[in-house]
């Protein structure tokens, strides 16, 4: 019943919005779908009969149809829009997170456009691109219907010393000459705090040390990554004993750190 409603309604917009169609529908020479007719009878006699009244509201004429109105009244017919009942619409917002949060997990307050704040819990080894979904938190439903969606994308902030490949966490240690060279215990900094790690005497920058299971923590199915730290040796200030040392030092065995590269 409808569609055949809809049918109608669209012919005799189409004699409506066209003058010529308008004056021969007038003078009787065609009906209401544009078919001519063999008899001329007067439009009142169409528009005040049956058929008419099928498109006027009380039983006015085409002048005072509310097309707007008839549309709506079918369009809520077959499936309840508009005037129906339906779901509101997703609302996506963006939210840059601190990188030891986004690892660790955390909450965080975002305000929204329209004065309303949202708590978001981000959870653990959440990346950069990952969008989080609050149900409920999105624009309001039409008549009663549910409210969409908030979808939040998630930017991870870089951090100072941290890099992230994966599950894995990696910096740069820097280290002094005693400690590369005699070896020993070091504080190396992890997402999840400090940890004491030994440095194999002889070390060398660009030596890499490895610390299991400390890079991003285990989340759901997906085991936790390791910190890989990549040594620096640093020199510090002049020191005048070390100063002194090596001025007076002689090796037993000469040691070219270029000798590759003098190579052709």
């Amino acid at each position: 019943m409808a569609e055949e409603r809809f049918k109608a309604v669209a012919s005799a917009n189409e004699i409506l919005s066209d003058p010529e169609k308008r004056g021969q529908f007038d003078r009787g020479e065609i009906d209401a779908a544009g078919a001519e007719r063999a008899r001329q009878p007067r439009y009142q006699d169409y528009a005040e009969g049956e058929a008419g009244r099928r498109y006027s509201a009380n039983g006015a004429n085409w002048d005072n149809v509310d097309l707007n109105d008839i549309f709506a009244s079918m369009l809520h017919e077959r499936g309840g829009r508009p005037g129906g009942q339906a779901r509101g619409d997703d609302q996506r917002y963006t939210l840059t997170a601190a990188f030891l949060d986004a690892v660790n997990g955390a909450s965080r307050r975002l305000t929204l456009p329209d004065g309303r704040v949202l708590d978001v819990k981000i959870p653990p080894g959440t990346d950069t691109g990952q969008v989080l979904r609050l149900r409920g938190q999105g624009a309001a439903g039409r008549a009663g219907g549910e409210a969409g969606d908030a979808l939040i994308e998630i930017t991870v902030a870089a951090h100072a010393y941290f890099e992230r490949t994966g599950q894995d966490i990696r910096l740069t240690l820097p280290v002094t000459i005693t400690e590369a060279v005699l070896g020993g215990p070091v504080d190396v900094p992890t997402p999840s705090g400090r940890v004491r790690m030994r440095v194999p005497a002889g070390s060398d920058t660009g030596t890499e040390l490895r610390l299991r299971a400390k890079g991003v923590p285990a989340h759901g199915t997906v085991p936790a990554g390791n910190l890989y730290a990549t040594l620096s040796i640093k020199a510090g200030p002049p020191d005048q004993a070390l100063l002194d040392f090596l001025t007076n030092w002689k090796p037993e065995h000469t040691f070219n750190p270029r000798l590759p590269m003098e190579e052709p």
